[in-house]
């Protein structure tokens, strides 16, 4: 096949699917857009976040009077609001995602598309860029509407905090984003790309949660070499007893920080005055002798969360180019 993407009608040219041109990219991501923001998608992502924010705030305000001091109850906002977006901003960028471009690839508009003067390339970006800036403006509108509810309501209200968790709900979405528009341009069908998103759930919110667990079982039984270590415990005399015990090894520990929702709240607690072991992973002190991996730091986790946005993505632009459509 060709790798040509198409002619342009007035000029004759062709546009090569292995450029890239930043213009023809802001175009298909414009329309992309544009095309949302007509549909009830885009205001409908708004409301439910502005929804989702006063709903929380509501009931913190109503049975937590007792957390109401200075920065406690944006902290709790942040916490519980991170536990419920983990969940729901896949869903949601998973389903935006899904037909970007296997649903033009299904009903064949994907050859009028690349008829203009776009590379595959730039289409394939284009989309990525277009619905992430749906989900990412949806968040700040729905964010910006909910704060002079929520900042009403809380009596204490953390700016630093609040602004944290939106950050990170947008480059979480983006991560998503990326995945399933890759998804999408490397499957022929909506239904494949349907089954597919569905995967992409089950692996990181069933599979990748019993990865842990397994690799506990496997060390228990001696497959998986643990690592030992020494924590102090009180005993009923008033003395320290030194125990030692086995944890898993590191790169165990960093096969379960690589799950997008596990690196979105740990990122969260780097920006954010919320943090410990309610949010994200904490590691006893005695873990480490001599101080924690940096990959096992929170810090890391912006790093994990790129590489979701990159990676996907840099495959589905080598991929697409070769695909038959």
């Amino acid at each position: 096949m060709s790798t040509e993407t198409g002619t342009s009608a007035g000029a004759g040219t062709t546009a090569p699917s292995s450029s890239v041109n930043p213009e023809s990219v802001r175009a298909v991501a414009k329309k992309d857009f544009q095309d949302s923001v007509r549909s009830w998608m885009f205001w409908g992502l708004s409301i439910f976040f502005f929804t989702l924010l006063v709903t929380v705030t509501g009931v913190i305000s109503y049975f937590n009077e007792d957390i109401a001091v200075q920065g406690a109850t944006t902290e709790a906002l942040v916490l519980f609001v991170s536990q419920i977006t983990r969940l729901v901003i896949p869903l949601i960028a998973l389903v935006l995602g899904w037909k970007a471009i296997a649903g033009e690839r299904e009903t064949g508009s994907i050859k009028i598309l690349l008829s203009l003067p776009h590379s595959r390339k730039d289409v394939l970006l284009g989309k990525l860029i277009g619905r992430s800036a749906v989900l990412s403006l949806s968040l700040v509108i729905g964010f910006a509407l909910a704060a002079v509810v929520v900042a009403a309501l809380l009596g204490s209200f953390d700016i630093v905090d609040y602004a944290s968790l939106l950050v990170m709900a947008i480059i979480y979405g983006v991560a998503y984003t990326s995945i399933a528009v890759s998804l999408s341009s490397v499957t022929r069908s909506t239904t494949i790309a349907g089954a597919a998103m569905f995967g992409v759930f089950i692996l990181f919110y069933v599979v990748w949660n019993a990865i842990q667990t397994v690799f506990q079982l496997l060390m228990n039984r001696g497959t998986i070499e643990g690592v030992s270590y020494t924590t102090e415990f009180p005993t009923a005399d008033g003395s320290v007893q030194e125990v030692t015990r086995d944890r898993l090894p590191d790169w165990a520990l960093f096969v379960d920080t690589i799950d997008p929702g596990n690196a979105f709240q740990n990122a969260i607690t780097v920006l954010s005055s919320t943090g410990g072991g309610e949010l994200g992973t904490a590691y006893p002190d005695a873990y480490f002798a001599d101080g924690v991996p940096f990959y096992l730091q929170d810090w890391f986790s912006f790093i994990i969360l790129l590489a979701w946005i990159v990676v996907p993505i840099a495959v589905a632009l080598y991929r697409f180019d070769k695909v038959d459509l």
